[in-house]
């Protein structure tokens, strides 16, 4: 049966699109958002939709007493750098530890919130008063998170009207808006990734209705907001330079190219110019890329490098338990499992530079650049991108866990195509998810995350398994299968262990970081795997 609706009479009054500006799917319905239809976002929203905010909201109302991480206390801090001082200091103040190092567009945006929280309680905004946290802050910073994500549901809103197939993007709709990465992330361990990932997903909705100048624009204003975002610019580079600044024939288009990099010279002149001539360029650099960090964050990330320092960990208890003749860097022994930020140093294997980890993505990312300059179509730009941030997450240097959300954000995109893809994004989805529970430790947390998480995959993964299912057709497939769904099944008794492990270890400091360490491992084995396997479909896909 086809999951195909008839488009509603509500859709039917948005105007034709010009005809240089027409999506590249030829599947989709013909009746498409204008160019002015942001304006009007709320009026074409439906029951459920709106019935999904509430409960949403609701809900996270509810988490305002929840655990906080020091990030909280790192946002209160930049409230106050960039309400009390002037701009010319925003990137030189040491008052705290939390110095603010995200670029210009984020500290404007910083700014705009210290003016409001100044009426709701003027000890936020006081940068001495470090560590505040009464219930104003607490509330008050919260609710942002909340009101600042509106923009992923009015994008998200807007990749339904007009998908190829809207009962499946209804559903990835819901578990974006819903998803346990940005619940755990945002709305308890208190970041602003939903509101940044937004602009994103407004970003590639623009590429998807046509409208690549404002795609390319949006994109150079998320990367003005954080800078974790370059590592997708690559796929952004050549899909623009390809589909919109040149002909089919290979031809540059001087009016697209002049356009486009005046638009996103402009952003770049709004957010840098003031620190330009004030001559503090290099400052704020210094803050955005302080490389003095190691290869592996506290906890490691679960990518490449987890399983390269595992490896370097079984290799040191193998040379003490027997005769091999390895030189052991004994500087190495503690650097790895002491479960601090600071430089990673190996006992056995070759210590790992940033030049290492730089070439590395660079030429896994060139693989997808080469077949997107070739099929510079949505869909193909689409997967490059995802491909480029999951090179940098599983290559990168110094990676933080929260990054995983470069990966299953964009992959979700995907996950309705076919089943190759939902089931790439389904591996992904759960090691990554799990990956980001450590972050939140505290009993309080703990039956949340994992109900949270049991629900969210029932509610999204069951449905569109039943959607997209396609039997193995032959017998390594079959066996293949087997083995991913074992892996999957496999999360079970990893959780069980970390909440059981601490019980029977009697908090040996020996063995501390023994779960931490086994969870980034095998979150590890399921993110590289999924990995190679995008890789393999997007290589091997005809456009």
């Amino acid at each position: 049966m086809s999951n195909s609706v008839p488009p509603s009479p509500k859709y039917a009054h948005w105007p034709v699109i010009p005809e240089d500006e027409v999506p590249e799917h030829p599947e989709a319905p013909l009746q498409l958002p204008s160019r002015w239809a942001w304006l009007n976002i709320w009026e074409d929203i439906t029951r459920s939709e709106v019935d999904l905010l509430l409960f949403s909201t609701a809900f996270k109302l509810l988490l305002f007493p929840a655990y906080r991480s020091t990030d909280f206390e790192v946002h209160r801090n930049w409230l106050a750098i960039t309400y009390s001082l002037p701009i010319s200091r925003w990137y030189y103040d040491t008052t705290s530890a939390w110095t603010l190092d995200y670029p210009p567009f984020f500290a404007y945006f910083e700014k705009l919130l210290s003016i409001p929280a100044s009426f709701v309680d003027p000890s936020i905004v006081n940068i001495q008063n470090l560590n505040y946290d009464a219930w104003h802050v607490v509330a008050y910073q919260r609710t942002t998170v909340i009101l600042t994500e509106l923009v992923l549901g009015a994008t998200l809103l807007r990749f339904i009207r007009g998908a190829v197939h809207p009962s499946r993007q209804c559903i990835l709709t819901a578990s974006l808006f819903l998803h346990p990465g940005f619940l755990i992330i945002d709305h308890i361990h208190f970041q602003y990734n939903g509101f940044m990932f937004g602009i994103l997903l407004w970003s590639i909705l623009m590429a998807r209705d046509g409208r690549k100048l404002a795609s390319g624009t949006l994109f150079a204003v998320l990367l003005n907001f954080k800078h974790i975002y370059m590592y997708l610019a690559p796929a952004y580079f050549v899909y623009l330079l390809r589909s919109y600044c040149m002909s089919p024939s290979g031809e540059i288009l001087p009016t697209r190219f002049i356009s486009l990099a005046n638009a996103v010279i402009l952003v770049f002149a709004a957010s840098l110019g003031p620190f330009i001539l004030m001559g503090q360029l290099s400052q704020l650099l210094s803050r955005l890329f302080p490389f003095t960090r190691g290869l592996n964050h506290a906890y490691w990330a679960p990518n490449a490098w987890a399983l390269v320092t595992a490896a370097d960990r079984v290799l040191l208890q193998l040379v003490r338990w027997s005769s091999m003749n390895f030189t052991v860097n004994e500087q190495g022994v503690a650097s790895t499992s002491r479960g601090l930020v600071g430089d990673t140093v190996f006992a056995v294997i070759p210590n790992i530079k940033p030049i290492h980890t730089f070439v590395i993505t660079i030429v896994f990312q060139m693989l997808f650049l080469v077949k997107l300059w070739r099929a510079p179509n949505y869909k193909s730009f689409v997967t490059a991108l995802t491909l480029c941030g999951y090179t940098s997450y599983m290559f990168g240097w110094h990676v933080h866990e929260k990054a995983v959300l470069l990966v299953v954000v964009p992959l979700s995109l995907l996950a309705a195509d076919n089943y190759a893809y939902f089931k790439t994004y389904m591996i992904a989805s759960i090691a990554g998810i799990f990956s980001l529970f450590p972050l939140l430790f505290t009993p309080a947390e703990t039956l949340l995350k994992i109900v949270y998480s049991l629900i969210w995959g029932v509610l999204v993964l069951r449905p569109l398994h039943k959607q997209v299912y396609e039997f193995p057709t032959s017998l390594p497939w079959v066996i293949l299968e087997q083995l991913e769904n074992a892996y999957l099944a496999g999360f079970v008794l990893l959780q069980a262990f970390v909440l059981v492990f601490p019980v029977l270890s009697s908090g040996s400091s020996e063995v501390e970081f023994l779960p931490l360490m086994i969870t980034s491992v095998y979150c590890a084995i399921g993110l590289g795997w999924a990995f190679i396997r995008l890789s393999i479909i997007y290589l091997k896909q005809e456009y």
